[in-house]
Formats: C-alpha cells, structure tokens, sequence
C-alpha cells in the first residue's frame, strides 16, 4: 500500500519525519518518488493501451445470494428467508426487495449465479476470490498470489500520468490479499485512508506537512531543479536526470493540480453527492468515479462486515440500502457521462451465504453456489448466467470458478490472457490458469 509510516521524531523546522515522507525524504527528493519509479519500470512489460477501467465493492463476509440476486421464493420459509421478490427493467429477472435502485437499473446488469469455489473460511476464500488461487491456509495465512488489482497495475498502469493506477477505499482489507506479492511494491495499491463521507475528508498520503503551503513546495521546486541540473552536468550515467522525473511526479502528485482535484470531492454538486447518498458506501463510489475520470485504473472499495450468522434481516437492512443506492447511483452516473463502456463495475465477496437460515436468524459462510454483480465495460446488462439448484445449495448450470471471473475481467479490459508473471523461484505463473472468460456477456 504506497502509503508510507514513518518515525515520528522532528527535525530543526519542527516538521515530522514522517510528515516529509509522505511527500519524500528531506527537501522533497524520493520516498514517493521511489514508487514512482518503480512502477515507471513497468513501461517495459508491453502494457496494453486499453482505455477500460475497473471499479470493485469488496463486500468483506458476503452478501446473501438467497436475499439479493438469486431469490428462491417458492422455497420453505427457511430457506427464502423474509425478503419478496421485486420487478426490475430487466424482463424475467428479479432481485430482494432491498435492491429498488439496481431493480431500475438491471437492464445494464449482469447477474452470474453460480460462483463455486472449495473453501469455507473467511481468509482462504478471500484470497481465492481477489487472486482466483487458493492459497493461504489458517496456519499461514500470508498472501501467496497478487490481486487482481495489482496485476491490472501492472499489466496496464494508470491511464493519467501522476494517477495512481490501483487505488483502495478507504483502505485494504485487512487479510493482505489485495497486494502485489511477487510483482513488486510499486503494484500495490494506493490507500485512501479516510471515509470519503467525513465532513474534514482528507488523504492523508496527499497532504502537504505542517508548515509547508503550495507556495514553499514551488519554490523548493525550482531549488530543487537549478541543484539537480547543476549536479546533472557532472553525472553521465543519466541516473539524475531520472532522479529529476521522479521527484517531480512525486511533487505532483502531492501539490500538482490532477491528483488533488481529483480526491476533491467536496466539489462535486452537493445534489449528486445527495443522490450516490452521504453514506460511506454512496462517497465512496462517487470518489471511485472521480479517480478513474482522472486517470486510475482499478479502484477497490472495501464495504462493511457482511459476516451475517446472527439477525441477518437486521444486518442486510443497514447494509443494503447504501450499498443498493451507491451501484445503481454509480451505473447511472457513468451512463450519463458516456463512461459505463470503459468502466466495469464489479460486486463481488469472498463466498455467498447458506441456503438455510440457521438457528440464530442467520446465514453461514457458503462457497458451494454465489453469485456476483457485474455491469459495463461492454458487458451486456439483463442477462444472468448459470442457475442454482432448487433451494440454491449448489450449482445447476454453468459453474463458474474464481478464475473464470478474473479471466472475464482482464479479457474487458484488454489484459492478453497469455500474459505470464514470474513468481518469487523465477517460475512463470500465468495470470488466468485455466480461467476463461464468460462468453454470455458479451
């Protein structure tokens, strides 16, 4: 994550260490600038040229299939669960009642209803679902694979220069399995750190010291230049002028215009921000707009606790609503400004929930049958793919793996699915395995 802790000891000025770090070390020379370098390094792996861009809310538990896209309304009460089936725009598809916003939206979404994966427990199913490989297990629970967001960084990087190209809201989740493992520390993503929703919102990672204004960092800036060209006539390796690139993005990103503008979202029209809602859930995926309007590649927002074994009406009635409002808000939004094409926006968990409401009104961990939400990106809405069975306790159709729904996401966006990694032995590891995308969509 390129946020960056460090001590917190003052130097004679009386600004933190760590406050210079957040924008380099002393006089603004490397810190960020190191990452940027590093992932500048990347510009040798033959990135595609795609235009595409991903937005994810990662919901941490997973949602219940059985209240949300795959209603068994005709099952034993208790399997149905409390919510009725609702009508959406999308001929013969339904969703729970909670979801009146996607309802009005379907025929832009996409439904698969038979994700499948082996495990029942929280980090190894995280793991598989972000890095479409299980891996890790409760005696070691390390990350073993990169994210999905950390090979789109690093396959296609930012589409701006200065954006960031893998940015996570308010910050990753807490296993560690949405970093880039053996890719590198420059394709892991950017944390926000702060609730887009606060009324003093800030990033953190982009604030400028106690002490220092625009004005300071310009004319540190241009001292900063005249030193590096003096030193630069001297140098004939180059590396100083590469020196310069870098801390200049560096100083960019923190006090240029592009990066700051676009984490402003206290700018946005207060009726739309009303319209996203002024939850977490609604500021956050209008921030995710902003960031991939700017020039970010894949943004990962990280919603509430999902982990519903207790009153799951109760959970799903704080949970839903602002999570409904926020994807359908967000789908619109990105219509309305001629971006849903080049956009993917992805819902997705680390398992379902268990068909049968168990004897604390509420739904355990379930792997054996989910189901995801998929909508832009030039995938076509008011479909669904593959079917549970009758009270939705395994797949009945077209089973869907962890792999198949990465393999679908980088062939939208332009990633070649042939497209290897080495691993930290030298071995090349292939992005998708044998995941292919689903056809039905496009």
């Amino acid at each position: 994550m390129l946020h960056i802790d460090g001590t917190t000891f003052r130097n004679c000025d009386r600004i933190r260490r760590r406050n210079f770090l957040q924008v380099g070390v002393p006089l603004l020379g490397l810190g960020l600038a190191d990452l940027l370098r590093l992932e500048s390094q990347a510009a040798e792996d033959g990135r595609s040229s795609s235009n595409k861009s991903l937005i994810v809310f990662w919901t941490d538990g997973g949602v219940s299939q059985q209240d949300t896209w795959d209603l068994k309304p005709d099952a034993p009460a208790e399997y149905r669960g409390t919510y009725d089936p609702i009508a959406t725009n999308a001929p013969g598809i339904v969703l729970g009642e909670r979801l009146p916003f996607q309802a009005q939206v379907m025929d832009r979404i996409a439904l698969v209803r038979s994700v499948h994966h082996e495990n029942g427990i929280h980090a190894p199913s995280a793991h598989w679902m972000q890095t479409g490989c299980f891996g890790p297990t409760l005696a070691r629970n390390a990350a073993q694979k990169p994210s999905f967001g950390s090979v789109i960084s690093r396959a296609q990087g930012a589409r701006e220069s200065q954006m960031p190209a893998y940015v996570t809201i308010p910050k990753s989740e807490a296993f560690g399995y949405q970093g880039a493992v053996y890719l590198g520390k420059a394709y892991n993503p950017f944390e926000v750190g702060a609730d887009p929703n606060a009324a003093d919102f800030k990033v953190p990672n982009l604030s400028l010291p106690g002490g220092l204004t625009t004005r300071s960092v310009d004319s540190r800036r241009t001292l900063l230049k005249s030193f590096d060209t003096l030193r630069r006539d001297v140098d004939q390796s180059g590396v100083m002028q590469g020196l310069d690139t870098f801390k200049s993005q560096a100083l960019e990103m923190v006090a240029g215009d592009r990066v700051r503008a676009a984490f402003d979202i206290a700018s946005e029209d207060p009726k739309l921000r009303e319209r996203y809602g002024r939850h977490r859930y609604g500021q956050s995926a209008l921030l995710a707009r902003r960031l991939i309007e700017a020039g970010a590649r894949c943004v990962n927002i990280n919603t509430g606790n999902w982990d519903h074994h207790n009153d799951i009406v109760k959970g799903l009635d704080e949970h839903l609503p602002p999570l409904d409002r926020a994807i359908a808000t967000l789908i619109d939004d990105l219509g309305g400004r001629g971006m849903l094409n080049d956009v993917i926006v992805y819902c997705v968990g680390e398992f379902g929930r268990t068909p049968r409401i168990n004897g604390h009104a509420g739904r355990d961990h379930w792997a054996d049958c989910f189901s995801v939400m998929l909508a832009g990106g030039g995938i076509q809405g008011g479909r669904v793919v593959g079917a549970s069975e009758k009270f939705g306790g395994g797949v009945r159709e077209r089973l869907v793996t962890p792999l198949d729904l990465l393999a679908t996401i980088y062939h939208t966006l332009g990633i070649s699915l042939d497209t290897h990694y080495e691993d930290s032995s030298g071995r090349p590891v292939s992005i998708v395995g044998g995941g292919r995308p689903l056809e039905e969509l496009f």
